[in-house]
């Protein structure tokens, strides 16, 4: 799924998925994403989420999909130490990949005439260089699920 990039630390992406007009920037520490409430706590504060968030996964999808508050062309968030996000919760970890990916492809279009998927929001997984493998494998099960639903 082109909008979801897994990427080792210090690693890039091709500078056009990044410059189509006004484009906002949130980093989330993944260090310190250990339970749920930290991970929707990143988000808030990440993504500026309104008041009314309700801190659960819905919510998250929810405020994902709308991002009205953000006025811009383009969302990236970035998620730096990827592999520590939810690392004794697999279930966890699932729900946030599948939440990420489905808001993705809520932004999603197919760019003519290259038909070409492009996405308004990116997510970057950014981790350590040997998680690399594991991180896309889990993000690839997780998108694979969420086709066949």
């Amino acid at each position: 799924m082109p909008w979801v990039h897994v990427v080792p630390e210090q690693g890039s992406l091709p500078v056009e998925l990044l410059l189509t007009g006004r484009t906002y920037v949130a980093r989330l520490d993944g260090r310190q994403m250990c339970d749920t409430d930290a991970v929707f706590r990143q988000f808030y504060d990440g993504l500026r989420l309104p008041d009314h968030f309700g801190w659960n996964w819905d919510a998250l999808y929810d405020c994902l999909r709308d991002l009205e508050w953000l006025p811009a062309d383009q969302y990236v968030v970035i998620v730096e130490a990827a592999e520590e996000v939810l690392a004794g919760d697999a279930a966890g970890r699932r729900r946030l990949f599948a939440t990420l990916l489905r808001a993705g492809r809520r932004w999603s279009s197919v760019k003519r005439p290259e038909g070409t998927d492009t996405s308004r929001l990116l997510v970057v997984l950014s981790c350590d260089p040997a998680s690399v493998p594991d991180v896309r494998a889990q993000v690839r099960a997780c998108g694979e699920e969420i086709v066949s639903s």
